[in-house]
């Protein structure tokens, strides 16, 4: 019997089936929108809330019912959803920071608020799984609803008040808030989404804008070219990062300073970009060279 040539021997599917999986993975995810909660009057804090702040709540209003789910930046064990005993008021909570999540976050939140509305007290939801039949967000949450936001300095809110805590529910709440760092929304008129957080030898403000991001970034390079990219005197612009079809800048600040004294500062910043966004001339040269310098600061999350 002749040898077997192995070169005509069928080779393993398993690399060809990695990268077709690969492949529609890209595709699914290009076909998703950049900006998710686009829409909604809390994109930017939504935003905030789902990529660096550690402890905050808010609510939701569903369409169907009008009845309010809290959507929370992190749920324990980073779950999608869970709905309180009854006797402990049976408030339904989803998560934006979860362990498992798909390529489309506001797919991921609205199957996460249609279960809320269906489970029953004590269930929880472990992640979501989203798939054709499940509605846009829109569908299923009222988008132009304020939200009311609720900053809290660490994640006893875990647990409902006048609640036995288990020792291990005790443990992991020690955890979080161990490696939780101080964090406050600076409250300002005409100011959204601007985030304080302190990080020990520095603080930081992380401003999410809700302009176009190319727009955006020039009136920056416009502001930066005069010398005037800063929130006043302790401030300096660190740089900026995109995410979820957003743009936010960042600047490092005296860490001395309470989070609402930049409040001044933010709306002294934020009427120079307003008048830098509506600037139609071209960049000057300068303004070019402030916008390459910008863009080589600049990092993308998602």
């Amino acid at each position: 019997m002749g040898r077997r040539n192995r070169h005509n021997e069928p080779k393993s599917g398993g690399n060809r089936q990695a990268k077709i999986a690969a492949r529609a993975a890209e595709r699914e995810e290009l076909s998703v929108d950049p900006r998710p909660f686009v829409g909604f009057a809390g994109e930017c804090d939504m935003v905030a809330m789902r990529e660096f702040v550690p402890s905050a709540t808010g609510r939701l209003t569903t369409v169907a019912d009008g009845r309010d789910v809290t959507i929370a930046t992190v749920l324990p064990g980073a779950i999608a959803g869970l709905v309180r005993d009854e006797e402990l008021g049976g408030e339904a909570f989803v998560g934006l920071q979860v362990q498992v999540h798909g390529p489309d976050v506001a797919a991921d939140l609205a199957y996460a608020v249609e279960w809320a509305t269906r489970a029953g007290h004590g269930e929880t939801l472990s992640a979501a799984h989203p798939d054709a039949s499940t509605p846009a967000l829109g569908d299923v949450v009222v988008a132009d609803a304020p939200l009311e936001i609720e900053v809290h300095n660490d994640f006893s809110w875990w647990v409902a008040e006048s609640v036995e805590v288990r020792p291990e529910i005790e443990q992991a709440i020690r955890n979080a808030n161990e490696v939780m760092m101080p964090s406050a929304r600076v409250s300002a008129e005409g100011i959204e989404a601007a985030w304080w957080v302190d990080a020990g030898e520095k603080a930081h403000i992380r401003w999410v804008r809700p302009e176009d991001e190319e727009a955006l970034f020039e009136a920056l390079a416009r502001v930066h070219s005069a010398g005037a990219l800063d929130l006043g005197e302790g401030s300096r612009f660190a740089g900026s990062f995109r995410t979820h079809g957003l743009l936010v800048p960042v600047f490092d600040l005296d860490p001395e300073m309470h989070h609402q004294e930049w409040a001044d500062g933010l709306k002294a910043l934020d009427a120079r970009l307003v008048e830098a966004l509506a600037n139609e001339a071209p960049l000057t040269s300068e303004e070019r060279s402030s916008r390459d310098g910008l863009r080589a600061r600049q990092v993308t999350l998602r």
